[in-house]
């Protein structure tokens, strides 16, 4: 299955600004053959920490639709993460949309307590893994990626790992270090997409990166919009756990 990693800048707390200018590396994305396609967290509005006012419905926001028609355009999965309001909670929430309506979601299990997102957003409390053409995929959100232990507890079940982020410049080497860690922890695919540009204060780097089970990196981007486009294989996984072991020593 080809994949594909958007790189991309976020108009501040501006959703329609926004997914508008992702029409067009939607459909370079697509049209490369990409299958799975990624944007950052909080793609539509950059990480914001006022979802009293920014936060949108799991399903009929600006951000819940984009992801849906894109998807039903162009006949293939595409996600992102949203500020979405739950009831009486607000939730950074991971959504995969599918060609055919297909959708699936993850609630960001760890927030960034450092920045103040557990004062506004909720944590998730279950770990998930989707089926998406005979990959086995499983989201975490930004912040996740330092809890190594959250990975391991899905490894067996996982060809890949998909982490959108905000991840800021002042951090990157730990961004690219955690990404290769994680993929030759676990012996499996890891996609890592962040953002570029400036918003509430911060800079980003991008530094999105493709990298195999044996932690070879496939693809990355610098610090300009980028689309990202390797192909991956499920059997690649189960082959190089066959040949190096290691999951069954874990104790």
């Amino acid at each position: 299955m080809r994949i594909a990693a958007i790189q991309h800048d976020v108009v501040w707390e501006d959703a329609v600004s926004t997914t508008s200018q992702l029409v067009q590396p939607i459909a370079a994305a697509a049209s490369g053959g990409a299958r799975l396609i990624v944007l950052t967290e909080m793609f539509a509005t950059g990480f914001t920490s006022e979802p009293e006012r920014l936060a949108e419905p799991a399903t009929g926001g600006v951000a819940s639709r984009f992801l849906s028609e894109q998807a039903e355009r162009h006949g293939v999965w595409v996600a992102g993460s949203i500020a979405v309001s739950d009831g009486d909670r607000f939730v950074n929430r991971f959504t995969l949309a599918g060609p055919s309506g297909e959708r699936f979601t993850y609630d960001k299990i760890h927030p960034f307590s450092y920045a103040g997102e557990h004062e506004h957003y909720a944590a998730g409390t279950e770990i998930v893994t989707f089926d998406v053409e005979g990959v086995r995929v499983t989201p975490f959100v930004c912040y996740d990626l330092r809890f190594a232990d959250e990975f391991w507890s899905a490894a067996e079940a996982t060809d890949l790992y998909v982490v959108p982020a905000n991840w800021p410049e002042s951090r990157r080497h730990h961004w690219k270090s955690l990404l290769t860690a994680r993929a030759i922890e676990n012996q499996a695919y890891v996609i890592g997409v962040n953002r570029v540009g400036s918003g509430g204060g911060l800079d980003y780097s991008g530094d999105s990166m493709i990298i195999d089970p044996a932690g070879e990196t496939l693809a990355s981007a610098a610090q300009s919009e980028a689309v990202l486009l390797v192909d991956i294989d499920a059997a690649r996984v189960a082959e190089t756990r066959a040949r190096f072991p290691f999951l069954p020593d874990r104790r």
